[in-house]
């Protein structure tokens, strides 16, 4: 069982930093900052740079303490978030990608769901640190938090759809 964790932490925890690592630089396939604030800004979410700024580091960080197990059910719950919003983004397609569905953000949602209820397993820095088995009440309020956290950003970001005769260009200086 802790070399199956340590498989899942290792890839979901990688690929929610990778993910973060393409908002905000040019490694990875990214586009770089302006990449990534172009890109929420054309998702519709306010704020441009901080937002990209945000989601990116969220999500190199949750991804390299998911991977290392260490404050897993912390580590989830941010992962669950900005992946929860990625969802959303991507809901409009439908599930599957191959039609840039929201099918990969929520794989790894439920990833991070399935971490923060079994814990990171025996080869983690929980366990080293002598922090597991967490109580099952901190992973049920990690799978709470994490996709309600996500669902208000989305609802405290995103602007309103334009207007007609409104320009790509005058909603970017949102």
């Amino acid at each position: 069982m802790d070399t199956g964790l340590l498989v899942l932490r290792l890839v979901a925890g990688l690929l929610v930093a990778g993910h973060g690592v393409q908002k905000v630089s040019f490694r990875l396939g990214g586009n770089g900052l302006a990449g990534g604030t172009a890109e929420f800004r054309h998702d519709g979410f306010r704020g441009g740079r901080i937002t990209a700024l945000a989601a990116g580091g969220s999500q190199i960080g949750a991804g390299l303490f998911l991977a290392a197990g260490l404050l897993t059910p912390a580590a989830a719950m941010a992962a669950m978030g900005v992946m929860t919003v990625a969802s959303t983004v991507k809901w409009h397609n439908g599930l599957w990608v191959q039609n840039d569905g929201y099918e990969y953000p929520m794989v790894l949602v439920v990833a991070s769901a399935v971490l923060a209820l079994t814990g990171p397993g025996r080869w983690s820095a929980d366990h080293a640190l002598g922090l597991t088995p967490w109580p099952l009440w901190v992973s049920v309020v990690a799978m709470v938090v994490g996709p309600v956290s996500g669902l208000l950003t989305r609802v405290l970001l995103h602007r309103p759809s334009a207007k007609k005769g409104t320009t790509r260009y005058a909603q970017a200086a949102d």
